[in-house]
């Protein structure tokens, strides 16, 4: 198996639905095991809000971001490219408390993010923007 999609849509959090309307794409056919599913869509969701309330935060609405999936015969991967300020990822997940020690309402995405991808990334692409990179296994 070999899908491929993409989606472009403005910096608003407003766009979430349509950000998980769009990648129910992914899941035909269903995923056999929901968990899996599920982590893929905490993925996407705590990625996207990340670059609307980080990443494009003192940007226009208007900023685009882009999102592409690809599932392939045993593992889904999903990008996600910013124009923002970019950010040290590696450095950012060191100096988050763990998620046993963290009761803040805000400030664990990076650390969710960590513990369900087999693959995080952050780097900066040719074109001058950012792309954060998941890859899940299934």
């Amino acid at each position: 198996m070999n899908k491929n999609i993409h989606l472009k849509v403005n910096t608003d959090l407003n766009a979430t639905a349509e950000v998980l309307s769009w990648f129910e794409q992914i899941n035909q056919p269903p995923l056999p095991d929901k968990k899996i599913w599920w982590q893929c869509q905490t993925l996407l969701i705590e990625g996207f809000a990340n670059i609307v309330e980080h990443a494009h935060k003192n940007l226009p609405v208007e900023t685009p971001i882009e999102l592409a999936a690809v599932r392939l015969n045993e593992h889904i991967e999903i990008r996600i490219w910013s124009l923002g300020q970019a950010f040290d990822l590696e450095q950012q997940l060191q100096t988050t408390p763990d998620l046993t020690d963290n009761f803040q309402a805000r400030g664990r995405g990076l650390k969710i993010m960590s513990s369900i991808a087999e693959e995080l990334s952050y780097h900066q692409t040719d074109d001058h923007r950012h792309c954060l990179f998941f890859k899940v296994k299934y």
